[in-house]
């Protein structure tokens, strides 16, 4: 973590825009929302078809990942920063009624959407709790896949979430998941700065320093892929992809 980083403003940022995404989302932010994204990441459009509109308007992941998930029938997933719901509902329709699927977000006003989305739509497998990818309010391994959407790289201590996820899964558990790295290390002017790390771009780890993270936290990387269809549409952001490499990636481990 940045020495000078301000975490505690950091989360405010990140909560303020993540509210803005759960209220209105139809106003523009950094990054690409909704279906097109989603279609173009490589989401099945009959898995989305299936699911709530409201929940894909609010979509604001930066890859695709469920094929490296790999998810089975009764399995039981959990998504890290699930928003307003998109892939806890897409995940429900891979792992059945014998499975579950349980969000964890720290937005007030997303768990209000996706919680609501979910009593409209009776999908009963699928839950959403309020909490932090820091500090899992979960007990040891109680789950079969870990699934998170472009969320690790706002985190301050991204050691400490890899190995909570360790923590809560079972032996020989998944991660599957999208994040934004960056080829380059970060100067230390951009990575303690509390509003780029809001817009995706102040957390990007160095990509070999990522896979180092996943790798020291207790698991054996199975993939590692570019998402070339994934774009910033900020200046600011732009210009950080051309500057120091920063891009989004597709990942999948298992717990060794």
């Amino acid at each position: 973590m940045a020495e000078s980083l301000d975490v505690d403003r950091l989360e405010r940022e990140v909560k303020s825009v993540y509210r803005d995404v759960a209220d209105a989302p139809d106003e523009e932010f950094h990054f690409e929302m909704g279906r097109a994204l989603a279609e173009r990441l490589g989401y099945s459009p009959g898995d989305l078809d299936r699911i709530p509109d409201e929940a894909i308007d609010s979509f604001a992941g930066v890859g695709y990942h469920f094929d490296l998930a790999a998810l089975e029938a009764g399995n039981d997933v959990l998504d890290l920063g699930s928003g307003s719901g998109m892939d806890a509902f897409v995940a429900a329709l891979h792992v059945g009624d014998d499975g579950s699927v349980t969000g964890l977000d720290m937005t007030d006003e997303q768990l209000a959407n996706a919680r609501q989305l979910r009593d409209e739509t009776g999908m009963e497998t699928v839950s959403f709790e309020q909490g932090y990818i820091e500090e899992l309010p979960f007990e040891d391994e109680m789950f079969d896949v870990v699934i998170t959407n472009g969320v690790i790289n706002l985190s301050a201590a991204k050691d400490r979430v890899f190995e909570e996820i360790n923590r809560v899964l079972r032996p020989n558990g998944r991660v599957a998941l999208s994040d934004i790295t960056s080829e380059r290390r970060l100067p230390e002017g951009i990575k303690s700065d509390a509003d780029l790390w809001a817009a995706c771009i102040g957390g990007a780890e160095q990509v070999d320093d990522y896979t180092t993270m996943v790798e020291t936290a207790g698991f054996e990387l199975t993939a590692v892929r570019e998402n070339d269809e994934y774009e910033f549409i900020s200046e600011q952001a732009q210009g950080a992809c051309q500057t120091y490499g920063v891009r989004s990636i597709s990942l999948g481990a298992r717990k060794r």
